[in-house]
């Protein structure tokens, strides 16, 4: 499995819980009662969307890139 993907995590007041979200897999979204849960949960997810996309012969959708152009001193 390609480990470069993005997973955001973030606390939703309405859903009183952590939602993870695959940005490079559309609207895919995840949730855990904790910040590890849904860590956990995405990368379950994640897993199975890789493991899918091959098995069907997809192409994977390419990871996003974070680039840091200059570090704060």
């Amino acid at each position: 499995m390609n480990d470069n993907y993005s997973i955001v995590i973030q606390w939703s007041e309405k859903d009183e819980c952590f939602v993870a979200s695959l940005p490079e897999w559309g609207n895919c979204n995840t949730q855990g009662t904790s910040y590890e849960q849904a860590l956990e949960n995405a990368q379950k997810v994640l897993a199975s969307l890789v493991e899918s996309s091959v098995s069907q012969g997809e192409s994977l959708p390419e990871p996003n890139t974070f680039t840091i152009s200059s570090l704060v001193t």
